[in-house]
């Protein structure tokens, strides 16, 4: 990979494990009301993304269609309110492993999904490596006790998933990551709120105690300022179909951090499922395709060209060497 497709890789792989990260902290907010949690969370990661959104971000704003607000609308709704609803009622009649092993579909869906929207083939390797990456997920949750509730609310939980990455996609450029981030947050907020007064009335919002504030805190600064700002560098830099192959490690990092608090073991199945995970964004991202391996050939052949004690070929003029080419084409 190139320097700007690994920087990419590395936002992705960041916001995912920031995410998987972030249910310990939701352990601790079962008692609070969801939507008020969620209305707190996106709100002050508004506020705090606002100032962040750069120089011309009103333009930016303005200059956008109705139906690109309709689909920021449709993204808030969906990948971030609807998920978190999705999961939660999925949870209600089923083991919280089950939304977990539909939700690490997620990376073969939009391998499909992205490609044919935009009228072109999907990428085997992309496509390889995204099973293996279902797959590693599966080994690493397990599968659990469920009902035919549970199943359909892991799918919707699943369609989240996929539409974060998704419906994102037209309007990361005319808005840029950090921009993109704050309005879908301001949205968002909008929507639990809405959602909280219908589901739960007067009580849908309340002071929340210590714990609760630190976990909520986390979850707005952390998770959703930091990690959707690294998520939408990501996939702005190695598109969405490998961005979302880094959503494999949500439950690796999860099965890591939980026995820090005791909800939870690392064993030898989660080993097995961190390998596969590994092995798919290798595979997918293009780490091991035999192309990947011809360009570091090709740039250390390059390397050696350009050193002061070697003599460049007589033939050609001076310029872009042959491996520079193949790294430009890249580019």
């Amino acid at each position: 990979m190139n320097s700007t497709a690994t920087r990419g890789a590395l936002l992705a792989a960041l916001a995912c494990v920031l995410v998987g990260g972030s249910f310990t902290a939701n352990s601790v907010l079962g008692d609070y009301p969801y939507a008020g949690g969620q209305f707190l969370r996106y709100a002050l990661a508004c506020l705090l993304l606002v100032p962040l959104a750069g120089k011309g971000a009103a333009g930016r704003l303005r200059s956008l269609t109705s139906r690109q607000w309709a689909r920021l609308a449709l993204l808030a709704a969906v990948g971030m309110v609807g998920f978190n609803l999705a999961v939660l009622a999925a949870e209600r009649s089923a083991e919280p492993a089950v939304p977990g092993v539909f939700v690490g579909c997620a990376p073969v869906v939009v391998a499909v999904l992205v490609p044919l929207l935009d009228g072109r083939r999907p990428q085997r390797l992309v496509l390889y490596g995204a099973v293996l990456v279902a797959v590693g997920a599966f080994t690493v949750q397990g599968w659990g006790r469920t009902d035919g509730a549970g199943i359909a609310f892991s799918v919707c939980a699943l369609a989240g998933e996929v539409g974060f990455a998704v419906l994102a996609v037209p309007v990361l450029r005319p808005l840029g990551p950090r921009l993109l981030s704050a309005v879908v947050s301001g949205v968002a907020a909008v929507e639990s709120a809405a959602a909280g007064m219908m589901l739960d009335g007067t009580d849908w919002l309340r002071g929340p105690d210590r714990v609760e504030a630190a976990a909520l805190l986390w979850q707005a600064v952390v998770v959703t300022v930091i990690g959707f700002v690294c998520w939408y560098m990501g996939m702005q830099r190695i598109g969405a179909e490998r961005a979302t192959l880094y959503s494999g490690l949500i439950p690796v990092a999860a099965a890591c951090t939980a026995p820090l608090v005791g909800t939870g073991a690392y064993g030898p199945a989660q080993a097995v499922g961190s390998a596969l995970v590994g092995a798919g964004v290798a595979l997918g991202s293009g780490v091991l395709s035999p192309a990947a391996r011809g360009r570091r050939t090709a740039v250390r052949a390059g390397t050696r060209m350009r050193h002061p004690f070697l003599r460049r070929p007589a033939a050609g003029p001076p310029g872009l060497g042959e491996a520079d080419t193949v790294v430009a084409r890249d580019r």
